[in-house]
């Protein structure tokens, strides 16, 4: 037997036009998206035995190898998810912090031109059009409010056809996935274009949110999400989608199904841009609602409050610039009721003191017979409420109750509690007449050795004619037992003018009407003196210098603090955000490069091997023209 020269030269040819072939392919796909540089590896083909000695009997291309390094493509897929959730982060924040640096300045300067103009009425206290013109500054506050709610409000919206717009797409990678694991289950892992295209969609969905990949024998790929949600496994693939709210239908849930089976996911658990999504509706959007909302209600009380401690141009008590902070339009979702309950409870949230108010929303939990505790989402702070029987109504809240309308608690009901909710859609001004505006002031003064318990407004002036109506020099003073629910009237020499009952809350004597709030049962003074004179400008005064008064969060803040403190809030997250993002983007950085030094196509080294199977090719060419010129000679020599 003879070594086959011929046979050789055609192995050397057949292998370098494979490898020349895997070669061009490399090069051509040098910009094909998740394509995985491929090597055509050769082996020697079975010696032979030829007079005592073994020869070789050429080679072949025994495997097209993908080359794949799994901790590299782990290691992008983390650097890709983290990157991800930064960039919408930035993104996200970067907007919000636009809006509030551009657009939300309005409201400050809005807010400090009604004290403007509350100055300007203090100075001219009878000028129809000054007041007008405070008017005209009420109307500009409250709707530059509402605007700022609106943008919020579209920020939601945005945000949450992002939210679904992913989902979707993530249902539909699941779906790919699973086709191309049964392709795959059918071809024995061995075609790298259906690799290539199940590795990008990984990739792709490491955007979305955390990736854990189970790799299958057959060359499938089994995906979790955040490491607890099974999206696909083998060819059975998950849908992925969005569900109406719990308990409030602007903030969709998310959840996975397959056939008829669905499960509520959390979406903080996930990473990436879902993560990033759902925490910056939770922890950044929401809370900038409540204190705007906080604010609303602090403008809304701040100056209906201030209105009934003075008088107007009629002499009558001062009534509402803006929409009550109880008023239906005021306190729209303000409760959120869990779709798990089982009881029948109708609950409304009515604001108690404004002050005392904090920006937070609660989470109201019922254990049977009788326990109510109110937990703060913002610190985890968790306080019992006391059940007014009487009143119908839980006690306990920062500054607001929980009425009971109607129906009955069950075992384990949960409520959602944001007190300011509505309020900055809600609030309007309500004031039409200049002459409403209470400038001047009404004089009320308790006496020093009160219990405290016990507080007094004025509701309404009837008839300042009326017998011993209290006017400077004729003051009246009222003793009110609230214990018994009577009251004795002195005047302004110290003389009885009589003991009378009264119906809680009001008091009607004299001319003039005022309510009056107990804590606790009390023996309590209270001087009237409701001179009028229409240069009265001392509530006006009162009113201007609410803008330095610390009015909001416990006495802390004032009214351009609230809206202030949100707005340096969300400046510094921004800013963290940005630092977050570099970071995040170097790890990504780092890994995209490793896997490419792997992976990637570098034309130089194929532009060698190029050359250099080029030439393989060349030779093994050369050595059949040098095997047929020795077929040939020998052919000749018998002839």
């Amino acid at each position: 037997m003879a070594i086959d020269l011929l046979n050789i030269a055609r192995t050397g040819v057949l292998a370098s036009q494979s490898q020349l072939g895997v070669t061009s392919s490399n090069i051509a796909n040098v910009n094909t998206e998740g394509y995985h540089r491929q090597v055509a590896q050769q082996a020697t083909t079975d010696s032979q035995m030829l007079g005592g000695n073994y020869y070789g009997t050429g080679t072949y291309v025994s495997d097209v190898k993908r080359i794949y390094n799994d901790y590299a493509a782990r290691e992008l897929r983390i650097g890709q998810t983290a990157k991800s959730e930064a960039q919408t982060t930035y993104d996200k924040l970067s907007e919000l912090d636009k809006l509030y640096s551009q657009i939300g300045k309005v409201v400050p300067d809005s807010l400090n031109g009604l004290f403007a103009s509350m100055d300007a009425v203090a100075n001219t206290p009878s000028d129809l059009g000054i007041r007008g013109t405070a008017l005209t500054s009420a109307d500009q506050l409250a709707k530059s409010l509402n605007q700022m709610q609106s943008h919020l409000d579209g920020q939601i919206k945005q945000t949450n056809s992002q939210i679904t717009a992913i989902t979707n797409r993530i249902s539909d990678i699941s779906k790919e996935i699973g086709n191309i694991n049964l392709e795959l289950m059918k071809s024995g892992d061995k075609d790298a274009q259906l690799l290539d295209k199940q590795d990008l969609l990984i990739q792709e969905l490491s955007q979305y949110a955390q990736v854990n990949v189970i790799p299958l024998d057959t060359g499938a790929k089994s995906i979790m999400l955040g490491g607890s949600v099974m999206l696909v496994s083998g060819e059975v693939s998950m849908k992925m989608s969005t569900t109406t709210g719990d308990p409030f239908p602007s903030e969709p849930r998310l959840t996975t199904t397959v056939g008829t089976q669905s499960l509520n996911v959390d979406p903080s658990s996930l990473g990436g841009k879902l993560a990033s999504l759902y925490n910056f509706v939770e922890n950044t959007l929401v809370p900038a609602n409540q204190e705007l909302g906080q604010l609303a209600l602090g403008v809304a009380d701040t100056f209906n409050q201030a209105q009934r401690d003075g008088f107007d141009l009629t002499g009558q008590v001062g009534s509402n610039i803006f929409t009550d902070i109880n008023d239906a339009s005021m306190s729209s979702g303000r409760v959120g009721e869990y779709s798990t309950n089982t009881g029948t409870a109708n609950l409304r949230v009515n604001i108690e003191s404004v002050s005392a108010l904090t920006g937070s929303h609660y989470e109201l939990n019922f254990t049977a017979p009788g326990t109510y505790e109110l937990k703060d989402d913002k610190t985890g702070q968790i306080q019992a409420l006391t059940l007014n029987v009487a009143e119908g109504r839980l006690e306990g809240g920062d500054g607001f109750h929980i009425y009971i309308d109607s129906g009955a608690f069950a075992n384990g009901d949960r409520f959602e509690i944001r007190p300011n909710a509505g309020a900055a859609a809600g609030i309007n001004k309500v004031m039409t007449d200049t002459k409403s505006i209470a400038a001047a002031s009404a004089k009320i003064t308790p006496d020093a050795t009160n219990s405290g318990n016990t507080q007094v407004k004025m509701l309404s002036v009837t008839n300042r004619g009326a017998t011993n109506f209290p006017v400077t020099g004729q003051e009246i003073t009222f003793a009110i037992n609230t214990t018994a629910g009577t009251y004795e009237a002195f005047d302004a020499a110290g003389t009885s003018l009589g003991v009378s009952p009264y119906t809680a809350p009001t008091i009607t004597a004299f001319g003039f009407s005022f309510e009056v709030k107990s804590t606790a049962g009390a023996t309590d003074r209270f001087t009237f003196d409701l001179s009028f004179a229409e240069g009265d400008n001392t509530n006006a005064v009162a009113m201007g210098k609410l803008a330095e008064t610390k009015l909001m969060n416990g006495n802390k803040s004032t009214l351009n603090d609230v809206f202030e403190q949100t707005k340096l809030s969300v400046g510094g997250k921004a800013k963290s955000a940005a630092i977050s993002l570099g970071s995040a983007d170097a790890v990504y950085q780092q890994a995209y490069d490793r896997v490419q030094s792997e992976s990637g196509v570098n034309l130089d080294e194929e532009a060698a091997n190029l050359l250099r199977f080029q030439q393989s090719y060349q030779a093994s060419a050369r050595i059949m023209t040098t095997a047929q010129q020795i077929f040939d000679t020998l052919f000749n020599a018998v002839r």
